[in-house]
């Protein structure tokens, strides 16, 4: 089986994990104590007009006719319509995930910008202060919750020095920029508004940095453990033995091959990221999917619910994908031992 059968079948296989998924979040959603239709109607609403909600949404149905119904307009791109915002769900998530997939991409880049140099640094300072100090970092960046990060955080950055805003993408005098992409930052640069730009780069600080804390502890550790582990390889001893700079040593020899299993756990803790979002969001009152799907888990909003796992389910399932072409990139005997099966 060649390199590109295997990523065909890894598809098909994440196309599996997506239908598996949809089952079991349907189901769950569905037997969880309490009736939507009462909580979207409150407790005034008349008997018929309960039944009514209910036969609308097919819950007078055994749960795998339900579920038939949701699948065949989940294919069609219909997540159905929510009771929470009285709006089709699609257009929910239209409009906030964008907000959600900014916080996102600039959490997992301060991710890789920070977390790795750190490891760098642990590794190549091996057992001095240096060393010690981020390896009791990643200790506590690890074990702390991304929310208690995101209060402390407030408490210092915006409240003690009151340097940064605590809630919100803009300031109440700021105008935002008129979408295009969905994307703050893009849509700023197109809109050739910079203090737009810079004000919700300001908001963005402090949500970012908490959800990439655990993230950045994280490739630190990895990255100076697998670089303590490849110091020891025989080629990395020829490089020492030829004479070559103990900086070059660390950064063209070591940090390549050391950057494979970091990656991969990069990887996943990026994809986490849409998950681990939700109390962050809801810290700092941003307008995101997140927020929106604890809102919804609240009014067991069913349509909503499933809709916001599934779009955190295929997030995660693309980018575990893209992180099997990387590290076939970064290792040509991955490719070669699927092209050889």
């Amino acid at each position: 089986m060649g390199y590109s059968s295997y990523l065909i079948r890894r598809v098909l296989l994440s196309v599996l994990v997506l239908l598996g998924l949809s089952i079991l979040i349907f189901t769950i959603a569905r037997v969880i104590p309490g009736d939507p239709a009462r909580i979207a109607l409150g407790p005034l609403a008349s008997r018929g007009q309960i039944d009514a909600l209910r036969q609308e949404m097919y819950l007078d149905r055994p749960i795998h006719v339900q579920y038939a119904y949701y699948l065949s307009g989940l294919l069609r791109g219909d997540f159905g319509e929510s009771l929470y915002t009285h709006r089709p769900v699609t257009d929910d998530l239209r409009d906030l995930f964008p907000a959600t997939l900014e916080l996102v991409l600039y959490s997992g880049l301060i991710m890789v910008l920070l977390g790795v140099p750190l490891g760098v640094l642990a590794a190549y300072y091996r057992d001095t202060w240096v060393d010690n100090a981020v390896r009791l970092f990643s200790l506590g960046g690890v074990v702390t919750p991304a929310f208690v990060w995101a209060i402390l955080l407030m408490l210092l950055f915006a409240h003690a020095l009151a340097v940064l805003p605590v809630a919100g993408q803009f300031s109440a005098s700021m105008t935002p920029p008129p979408q295009v992409t969905g994307l703050v930052t893009i849509d700023s640069l197109l809109d050739f508004n910079l203090g737009a730009y810079v004000d919700f780069l300001r908001h963005l600080i402090l949500p970012a940095v908490s959800l990439a804390l655990a993230g950045i502890a994280q490739a630190a550790r990895l990255t100076r453990a697998s670089m303590v582990d490849v110091a020891g390889r025989p080629y990395i001893e020829a490089a020492r033995a030829f004479g070559f700079a103990e900086y070059r040593i660390a950064l063209k020899y070591m940090l390549k091959p050391s950057m494979i299993p970091t990656m991969t756990i990069l990887g996943l803790d990026f994809a986490a990221l849409l998950g681990n979002a939700f109390l962050v969001e809801a810290v700092f009152n941003w307008p995101g999917i997140a927020r929106y799907g604890v809102e919804v888990i609240l009014r067991k909003d069913l349509n909503a619910i499933v809709a916001v796992v599934m779009i955190i389910g295929l997030f995660f399932v693309v980018i575990n994908f893209l992180i099997d072409i990387a590290v076939g990139y970064l290792d040509p005997r991955i490719r070669l031992a699927h092209a050889e099966a």
